[in-house]
């Protein structure tokens, strides 16, 4: 049999009723005494006067999403003083493979940005089972010294039972189950290990993620938008205004 790193794994017990539907988004001159100039000015003042750096925002799409899904939060983004060279979206197939090795196709692709930009540190934003890949990365692919801000809209981290319409046959499904492989590693021990701010958003009416505080993780700042179905979250003014808050703490 294969091993959880080269193909399927064992799921765990299904539940007796499965009545769940399928799996289907801040931030005068002076004449009398000579005076300092702008060019004259102390370094500290100079410094004080430039707006601090921003870290690159590497965003993680969910389940059978695709980059495209970040068009209004990469508005917003860019409102708020971000430009097209700080955001950067990490494609990938949700169904090509496991969740460990996804997690490590997204530490390469953070390595690329880094050296684009020359970043010592990124912020990820993700979106479902987005946060299950880009906290894989962060707990055991060594984004814990890389990324500073992590923030998951709607992630299923401690799995929902509405993925086991698709267990049978998705590979990404099976990693949002209750107890699954992922999921228990995920959180076991610390579940928001090193110096990272972790973040987490999370909606009551949420139809893709049962139950809804599966969301919330200890250690991270939780937030609850009110009553949001699962991709409302990606559009929502509120969410962004918080997430963009948040990357700017």
């Amino acid at each position: 049999m294969l091993t959880a790193r080269q193909g399927l794994r064992a799921l765990p017990p299904l539940p007796a009723l499965l009545t769940l539907p399928v799996l289907l988004a801040l931030l005068t001159p002076c004449l009398a005494l000579p005076a300092a100039s702008p060019a004259q000015a102390s370094p500290a003042q100079a410094s004080a006067g430039r707006a601090a750096p921003r870290n690159p925002v590497v965003l993680v799409h969910g389940y059978n999403a695709d980059p495209g899904v970040w068009g209004a939060l990469r508005a917003d983004l860019r409102a708020g003083g971000y430009t097209d060279a700080d955001l950067f979206s990490f494609g990938y197939d949700t169904h090509q493979s496991v969740n460990e090795v996804l997690a490590g196709r997204l530490g390469a692709y953070v390595d690329q940005v880094r050296r684009e930009t020359g970043a010592a540190e990124v912020d990820v934003v993700s979106h479902s089972f987005g946060s299950l890949v880009s906290r894989w990365y962060v707990k055991f692919g060594g984004g814990a010294t890389v990324v500073d801000h992590w923030v998951s809209l709607a992630g299923p981290n401690r799995g929902t039972s509405t993925a086991w319409a698709c267990a049978l046959w998705d590979q990404a499904c099976r990693d949002m189950t209750p107890g699954s492989y992922v999921v228990k590693n995920l959180n076991s021990g610390d579940e928001t290990p090193g110096a990272v701010k972790y973040a987490t958003f999370w909606s009551r009416c949420d139809e893709v993620v049962n139950p809804d505080d599966s969301v919330p993780l200890t250690g991270a700042t939780n937030t609850p938008v009110g009553c949001l179905e699962h991709n409302d979250l990606l559009g929502d003014d509120g969410t962004s205004a918080g997430v963009r808050a948040f990357l700017g703490s």
